[in-house]
């Protein structure tokens, strides 16, 4: 199923084509070579004097099912409902302090951003489908994987191949039927001045 965003313009194929779907196809994995295509998309996004304050944790259902386990069961419910069919997880971090000086870096959530974004454009150029959730217990899986303190646990992401929209049932098939929206480019983009609308 492809939920192109409709636009006023045309846009990049592969931005357009996104989505954060939730039907994912338990019996494909995500192979190494796919998992690192993801990560070098991340690896080459753009940042504060290169300073690169992301950091990944990846975690494989068909190479460590132990490991995967520990950190699904760090997912909210509401989450879990869906997750259970995706191969791959993703904890995106965020260094708080620059590598080469150890201060603050302000500007290490919107550079991780950016990574995070970069790996689910990849996803989509190859086929997949990537979700990025905020329903996660993040202390939990800080202790659990002995994260450090100054990284700021920003996201999951899962990521797996795409299943047909019918494996879905109830609510979730009705969030996925559901057409995708965003406000309007005046209400976001402005042109020259505060609330002026560009478009």
């Amino acid at each position: 199923m492809k939920k192109t965003a409709i636009t006023q313009v045309e846009i990049d194929k592969t931005i357009a084509e996104r989505w954060s779907g939730r039907a994912y196809d338990a019996s494909k994995p995500v192979t190494a070579d796919q998992t690192i295509a993801l990560l070098e998309a991340a690896r080459w996004a753009p940042s504060c004097m290169g300073d690169q304050p992301w950091r990944i944790v990846v975690w494989n259902k068909d190479d460590n099912a132990e490991a995967w386990q520990q950190v699904f069961d760090c997912l909210s419910e509401g989450n879990q409902t869906w997750v259970i069919n995706a191969p791959l997880l993703c904890l995106v971090c965020a260094n708080t302090l620059f590598v080469k000086n150890a201060q603050p870096n302000r500007w290490a959530q919107y550079d991780t951003g950016a990574a995070a974004q970069n790996l689910c454009l990849q996803a989509a150029s190859m086929g997949l489908m990537a979700h990025q959730m905020g329903g996660f217990d993040a202390e939990k899986i800080r202790t659990i994987f002995n994260i450090p303190v100054q990284f700021t646990l920003m996201s999951m992401i899962s990521v797996g191949h795409p299943a047909d929209i019918q494996s879905v049932t109830g609510e979730l098939l009705v969030r996925e039927m559901a057409p995708r929206t965003r406000r309007d480019l005046g209400d976001l983009f402005f042109d020259g001045a505060w609330e002026k609308p560009i478009a």
